[in-house]
């Protein structure tokens, strides 16, 4: 049974492209309201959900500013009423460089994005949630917060430490009607991976044949287990890693 979402609202951040787009058109084809969050002014998202019939909200912020982020969860709240669902999915790859070479001003920028920019939106969106009584919070993680990958040391960190934040909240919440995981994709075709990879098809080819499954994900499937984990179906679900990964994690 496809699991429906009328009459909720949720937010979804890094919503202008990849997965984040991928999951709130996916929110709502589903019967959501939406709030697409991003830094990036991208009307691609908000039409297709317009276009369908969907309710949805642009809003532009920089998860990593604390006053950007209290301004985006109260604007959602008072344009649709309520938050049941978060999707907190903002998240960028920053340079490549062994750890020895990052400098600081990279360190900076993705531990802002990746790591502070979670916290913050947890921390606005658990009150009003906390006020309703219930609540489902899905963090982005990756599988480079479950194993190690070279030359990304400070993505590798950020994403490792998503998941340690996600494991308290979670059982911080526990007992008050909050829900919080995280979804841990694999290499999802999106335009971060073509920036990692430089559109090379070499090396493209190398990673694909490297998937125990053959191929790439797409954004629709990691959206596919974001919208799970939100959902009542997964009731009995929290303080969970989930790995969508084509099983590169078990190699």
């Amino acid at each position: 049974m496809r699991i429906q979402f009328e009459n909720k609202v949720a937010i979804v951040t890094g919503g202008s492209f990849g997965i984040g787009r991928a999951t709130a058109i996916m929110f709502a084809q589903r019967g959501a309201k939406v709030s697409i969050v991003d830094w990036v002014e991208d009307t691609e998202t908000l039409n297709a959900i317009r276009s369908a019939g969907g309710e949805a909200l642009f809003i532009k912020c920089d998860v990593s500013k604390d006053a950007d982020v209290k301004k985006m969860v109260e604007q959602t709240v008072s344009t649709f009423g309520r938050l049941d669902y978060a999707f907190n999915n903002a998240g960028i790859e920053g340079a490549s460089a062994p750890t020895h070479e990052v400098t600081e001003e990279n360190f900076d920028k993705v531990i802002g994005v990746n790591l502070k920019g979670v916290w913050l939106c947890m921390k606005y969106e658990i009150p009003y949630m906390l006020r309703q009584g219930k609540g489902s919070i899905v963090n982005c993680s990756s599988i480079a917060g479950i194993i190690g990958f070279p030359n990304i040391p400070i993505y590798t960190a950020s994403k490792h430490a998503v998941i340690g934040i996600t494991k308290t909240a979670a059982l911080e919440y526990a007992q008050l009607g909050i829900r919080v995981n995280a979804v841990c994709p694999g290499v999802i075709q999106t335009p971060m991976i073509d920036r990692f990879i430089e559109k090379n098809n070499t090396t493209k080819e190398a990673m694909a044949s490297g998937e125990p499954i053959g191929r790439f994900g797409e954004p629709e499937e990691i959206a596919e287990a974001a919208l799970w984990l939100c959902s009542d179906a997964s009731s009995f679900t929290t303080g969970h890693a989930l790995v969508v990964d084509g099983g590169w994690v078990v190699r």
